[in-house]
This record gives C-alpha cells, sequence and structure tokens, in this order.
C-alpha cells in the first residue's frame, strides 16, 4: 500500500465520515443490532458508539486496512468494549453459516469492490431469522445529481480509498436476497453528490 493508503487515508475517513450526518443515521440504525453481530468494513471503529452493550453479546468486525484496524484496536481499548477485530474480506467471510444474530454495515458497501458478492455471503453467515442493518450513501434519485456523480466518480474513487458514489444500495440489497424490514433514503448534511443515503433494516428473503 501506498504512503497515502497507509498513513493518511484512515484518518481521513475517519473525520470524514464522522461528520454529524453519518453519525446521525448511525445512531438511528445500529443501536437495534442484538445477540451476536459482525461487523463489515469496520475501519477505525466509528460505530462502537452506538451498540447496545445490554442487547449485543459480542462484535466481530473485519476489515481489508490494517492501518485503520489499528486506530480502532485504541478505540476497542479506551472503551473497554466486547469487540475483536481483523483483517478480512467481506466477499469471503471466514465465519460458518448461520453464525450471527446481526450484521451491521456502515459506509462500507461503497467500497467493496464485489458488493453483491458480499451481500450474499453476509446472507450466509446470518441466523435464519437474523438481520441486516445498514446506512449507506450512494445513487441519488435527482437526473442532475446522478450525471455528476457519474461524471466525478472514477476521481472520487482514488481518492477516497475505492470509495463509490454512484451505487444503489436499495437494489443490491434486494438483488442479493434480502427483504426490507425498514427502508429510509433521503439526504443528509454535505455535498448532494455524496450524501444521499440508504438505511434500514433487511431480513433472509
Amino acid at each position: 500500500m501506498s504512503f497515502y493508503e497507509t498513513y493518511i487515508l484512515p484518518k481521513f475517513l475517519d473525520c470524514v465520515c464522522s461528520q454529524e450526518g453519518f453519525q446521525n443515521k448511525r445512531a438511528q440504525i445500529f443501536p437495534h443490532a442484538s445477540g451476536e453481530v459482525l461487523e463489515i468494513g469496520v475501519g477505525t471503529g466509528l460505530n462502537f458508539e452506538f451498540y447496545d452493550f445490554d442487547k449485543v453479546t459480542s462484535v466481530k468486525g473485519i476489515d481489508p486496512a490494517i492501518s485503520s484496524l489499528e486506530i480502532a484496536n485504541k478505540r476497542i481499548i479506551e472503551m473497554n468494549i466486547p469487540v475483536e477485530v481483523m483483517e478480512g474480506s467481506a466477499e469471503e467471510i471466514t465465519f460458518e453459516d448461520n453464525t450471527f444474530d446481526s450484521v451491521v454495515v456502515g459506509y462500507s458497501l461503497c467500497t467493496i469492490p464485489d458488493p453483491i458478492k458480499a451481500l450474499k455471503e453476509i446472507k450466509r453467515v446470518l441466523k435464519s431469522n437474523g438481520k441486516l442493518f445498514f446506512t449507506e450513501h450512494g445513487i441519488s434519485p435527482e437526473e442532475s445529481v446522478r450525471r455528476w456523480q457519474h461524471r466525478i466518480n472514477p476521481i472520487w474513487s482514488k481518492l477516497a480509498g475505492g470509495c463509490n458514489i454512484n451505487r444503489n444500495t436499495e437494489d443490491m440489497i434486494l438483488r442479493s436476497g434480502f427483504k426490507f424490514d425498514q427502508l429510509q433514503k433521503k439526504y443528509i448534511k454535505g455535498p448532494k453528490i455524496a450524501c444521499f443515503n440508504y438505511y434500514g433494516i433487511a431480513g433472509k428473503n
């Protein structure tokens, strides 16, 4: 990995993704997770403060970026919480079928190279009555915004560690064999090209 990817990008993303709009969506969705939890794209651990550890037994977090996991581990120690993070790919989750009660994905599907494969892996490791808790940014319903998202995405992706701003989160989740218990779609505070959010809860179809 380059110097930028190793030392600058993790702190940059930690700063950007901790902005008020993103944090508000995490606060609405992630406290509902319970039992054995798997967090996809755990990154620097920005979601940890939103878990209700009266309901959550433990959290396993995976992420391919070791430099981000180092920051996450510092948060775990500071917060003294039952979370374990490890290097791993969402497209090849190493856990057994039907392992988790909840899977949490917060602003990670935008970055995963093959999000459909990752979502199918999530479905595999979820228990039959398990739930996917998600908040993601993606493609806007406004044609004028969509055009700019498609234009800017190649450059944006390179600067933001593979993040894509033009993915249809709703469609990806449905195509992967889930059904929505809750789904909300709206802009959050920030530039429209990066701030149309999809958030909610889904179960196995």
